[in-house]
């Protein structure tokens, strides 16, 4: 942490005003439902709780968690690539995403289409200013269960091959766990791949929860978990298993690979070793929830900006760690709260 000085950060945070960074993949509507605890009824009928809305927020989540973090971050162009569905859900998450200054001119509405959406109810302290999340409740979840269209993957795969030419940075979020009913599809990912083999292209990123190791011609950011599967690791998840399951990823897409540790950091595998870059102790509580969107969207725009990738991975760990101290919400990280972390973090020396 100690390498990457004020000065140096400054610079690179500089750098980021000017870059058009694209983002692929699944966008979801986050709706948050803010429940009040002390209003709570129970149903005649089923004896279950009844949860008192008393406000509502909508958010772009997934990949719009990522977009909103490089637009935080001071990133001057940010173009959404993916689709929603024609329905209300999709209009609050364009919503969101034009809020967020975000380029729509490639995000495609899908008629037969849902929109992705995390249903989010929390508990609120309606006592205390600003209302803040105290605890958060089961998730309602609403996807896509059937394959994406052929005519709807076509279109994508022509939208992003033409982003490719004017991006200085993409970002390719796959979020969507069922197999070929997200954005980056098997087709979709082999032709990404193909266009960024056709470019001198180093700043594609590829995040997937399920499919990290099908990605080629993209560096790639999984942490403990999504690594070890990939690698079809056994044991457990420790962090020498973590080094070498960098490493083989790290040789199978010959790109840097990014891998998180949650609180102990990062390993950055690149030219054949790997170095960890520790994770920053901060007070709680912490909520995770986005941390890694937010490692996604910094490392994308410090290599961007000319970073190495171990100064990248360095400013993804004081973005994550000022984004998990963020309740009931996806955080993003300003320049500002990063240069202030890593003051605070060298004052701790």
């Amino acid at each position: 942490m100690t390498d990457l000085t004020p000065t140096r950060l400054r610079t690179l945070l500089a750098a980021f005003p000017p870059l058009r960074i694209g983002v692929v993949g699944d966008f979801f509507l986050d709706a948050y439902y803010d429940c009040d605890p002390a209003l709570d009824e129970k149903s005649l009928e089923t004896g279950r709780t009844c949860y008192q809305v008393v406000g509502h927020r909508r958010q772009a989540g997934a990949a719009g968690t990522v977009a909103a973090n490089l637009r935080a971050l001071g990133v001057g162009k940010v173009a959404a690539v993916g689709y929603c569905g024609d329905d209300g859900e999709g209009y609050e998450l364009r919503r969101a995403m034009r809020g967020l200054g975000l380029d729509l001119a490639d995000f495609v509405t899908a008629p037969n289409r849902l929109t992705p959406t995390y249903g989010k109810p929390c508990y609120i302290d309606s006592t205390r200013r600003g209302r803040p999340v105290v605890e958060e409740l089961e998730r309602l979840d609403s996807k896509n269960r059937h394959p994406t269209p052929a005519s709807l993957q076509d279109e994508l795969i022509d939208r992003i091959r033409a982003g490719l030419d004017r991006w200085d940075a993409v970002v390719l979020l796959d979020q969507v766990t069922e197999t070929n009913c997200g954005v980056l599809t098997t087709r979709v990912r082999s032709a990404v791949a193909a266009a960024l083999a056709e470019r001198e292209h180093p700043c594609a990123l590829a995040d997937s929860r399920q499919r990290i190791g099908q990605f080629r011609n993209a560096m790639l950011k999984p942490n403990q978990r999504e690594a070890f599967a990939a690698c079809r690791g056994k044991g457990r998840l420790s962090l020498a298993a973590a080094q070498n399951n960098a490493m083989a990823l790290h040789r199978r897409a010959r790109r840097p690979v990014f891998l998180t540790l949650g609180a102990r950091g990062m390993l950055v595998a690149d030219a054949g070793t790997t170095v960890r870059v520790p994770g920053i102790r901060v007070a709680g509580p912490l909520d995770i929830v986005g941390a890694g969107d937010a490692c996604s969207a910094a490392i994308s725009a410090a290599l961007a900006a000319g970073a190495q990738p171990v100064e990248a991975a360095t400013i993804a760990t004081l973005a994550a760690s000022i984004t998990v101290q963020q309740l009931g919400t996806t955080g993003t990280a300003t320049p500002t709260q990063l240069r202030r972390r890593l003051q605070e973090v060298r004052r701790g020396l």
